[in-house]
């Protein structure tokens, strides 16, 4: 099979990681034929065994007409960079493409934007809306009817439940879950663990508080232990 050709924007671990899925999914269309970055954060021409060419010139080298490209990189300042070189490579005439892992629970009617990067084990139920430059951690489930958001970044394990709305350059750290029908407003925090089960505004954050720790010689321990174990003192 001719695999489309793309350029990858980054050359950090979210690089590395989007070229392995990129190459090794056999029901991936495209291959990683180069890299780029600012000029500023170029300290090699080659990376993997592949050029490495500046951002400032990525175009005439790598010439929109023949080539796709995929913006990679991570979540800092709360995704505005990963935002930022999105529209660069769409400004400069690149068709943006997504990825979305074939080891995947999927259905036909998924809607997904560009610039996408979605990871294996995903339970995505049917009418799911996904924006734009979204990237989804591995082993996430996502409720029928809910929308995410443009730029947001969803980590592994979290729950969202039906008719969720997830607004753009969010953070949903791990094992949050989400209650159905709750609005998440734009640039907001979910911290890890966290349950969120009432709208937020835009720019809240949601925080888990830390379990509670009882040493073997506690006496709710104790009894704990000897309920559901039946081990005695």
């Amino acid at each position: 099979m001719n695999k489309k050709k793309i350029i990858i924007f980054g050359t950090g671990e979210y690089a590395d990681l989007a070229t392995y899925y990129f190459n090794n999914d056999e029901k991936c269309d495209y291959e990683v034929v180069a890299y780029t970055s600012d000029p500023k954060y170029i300290t090699s021409k080659n990376h993997n065994n592949l050029p490495v060419v500046s951002s400032d010139v990525v175009e005439q080298i790598y010439p929109p007409s023949n080539y796709d490209a995929h913006v990679a990189l991570s979540y800092r300042k709360l995704n505005q960079i990963r935002e930022e070189k999105y529209h660069l490579m769409k400004e400069k005439g690149y068709k943006l493409v997504s990825y979305v892992c074939s080891k995947s629970v999927t259905w036909p009617d998924l809607d997904v934007g560009d610039n996408c990067f979605i990871l294996e084990n995903q339970t995505i139920q049917p009418t799911v809306k996904i924006g734009n430059n979204v990237m989804i951690w591995s082993g996430n489930h996502l409720g029928h009817n809910c929308s995410i958001g443009d730029h947001t970044y969803i980590s592994s394990h979290v729950c969202i439940s039906g008719h969720v709305e997830i607004g753009e350059r969010c953070f949903l750290g791990v094992n949050s879950a989400f209650a159905d029908f709750i609005k998440v407003g734009s640039d907001c925090f979910i911290g890890m663990g966290a349950d969120v089960v009432t709208n937020l505004e835009d720019g809240s954050m949601a925080l888990c508080s830390k379990g509670n720790i009882f040493d073997k010689h506690d006496s709710l321990t104790k009894r704990v232990m000897k309920s559901y174990f039946r081990l005695e003192e």
